[in-house]
């Protein structure tokens, strides 16, 4: 097994994850592939998903407070009749109820979906990663002693039904979500909203942020990169997944955490560029840029 130390890589990695693996079993693969050992993510998936996980190397693991808080888009499949503790396909069945028609009514079910898009209270399932008291939803939960976790304003941008599946009693949907929202309980909340039961059956990300599915690698083909010291070439360009507008600096100035003149139109919070590489993150303050975060190239994160 590689040491795990620095080892002078940084980047943004978009992994298609795999089913079964949680997030960190994937983090923890590229740390013995790699031997980095400041690996990262910018946002969960849970261990029966797939889809895009934006994986974050060396010093750029700093990043994750500014792309975790980017909003999500999934591929969802909702199966009615039943529910679970997990509100998922890989918990137990809680509680059955007889399907209504309108599930299988395509034009029904068009309008149902279009009408979660806007701004919900929503209740995090009882096997989430929120804590209460130093104490995580899901710890408790598997202990017989769920937690009771306050509601919290999510927002559903888009929602849209792709297929309804009568014999299955299933509905496809493509969502895009804000940060924070849990798509298990969209699921749960709709078959409560159709006086049913219902769960999540699978579950895809296919965006995060400016991230799209299609430059994720499968997590295969990382290790394989990683094995053979190229994983930098999967690399995706960081100052497009920030998204945010560029100013050029000298890299000594930058590393010394000086402050930097605004442009005239300079935004809240800009990314440096130094030596042709996303060197910090800069906030205005006046007339002035002060770092809030600088990613020395070979050294700490």
């Amino acid at each position: 097994m590689a040491a795990r130390v620095a080892t002078g890589l940084e980047g943004v990695l978009p992994v298609d994850k795999p089913s079964g693996m949680t997030s960190h079993d994937v983090v923890a693969a590229l740390r013995r592939a790699t031997g980095e050992r400041r690996i990262g993510h910018a946002g969960t998936l849970d261990p029966s998903a797939t889809g895009l996980l934006v994986v974050l190397i060396g010093p750029y693991t700093r990043l994750e407070p500014y792309l975790s808080k980017s909003q999500k888009r999934y591929f969802a499949t909702v199966r009615f009749g039943a529910a679970t503790d997990t509100d998922d396909a890989e918990g137990a069945v809680v509680a059955e109820a007889p399907v209504p028609g309108l599930v299988s009514d395509e034009q029904a079910a068009r309008e149902t979906v279009a009408g979660l898009i806007g701004v919900h209270e929503q209740v995090p399932p009882a096997y989430s990663a929120i804590k209460r008291h130093g104490v995580a939803a899901h710890r408790a939960a598997r202990c017989g002693s769920p937690l009771a976790l306050d509601p919290r304003q999510v927002r559903i941008l888009e929602a849209q039904l792709l297929a309804v599946r009568p014999d299955e009693a299933e509905w496809d949907l493509s969502l895009t979500v804000s940060a924070g929202t849990y798509v298990r309980a969209i699921a749960r909340d709709l078959g409560r909203m159709l006086g049913t039961a219902a769960h999540l059956a699978a579950l895809r990300r296919t965006a995060s942020g400016r991230i799209g599915l299609e430059q994720a690698h499968p997590l295969s083909e990382c290790l394989e990169a990683a094995a053979a010291g190229s994983i930098d070439r999967l690399f995706t360009d960081p100052f497009e997944a920030l998204g945010l507008p560029v100013v050029e600096a000298e890299a000594a100035w930058v590393s010394s955490g000086r402050a930097l003149p605004a442009p005239a139109d300079a935004a809240d919070l800009v990314a440096v560029r130094a030596d042709g590489r996303l060197a910090a993150l800069y906030r205005r303050s006046g007339a002035r840029l002060a770092p809030v975060a600088v990613f020395p190239k070979g050294g700490p994160a």
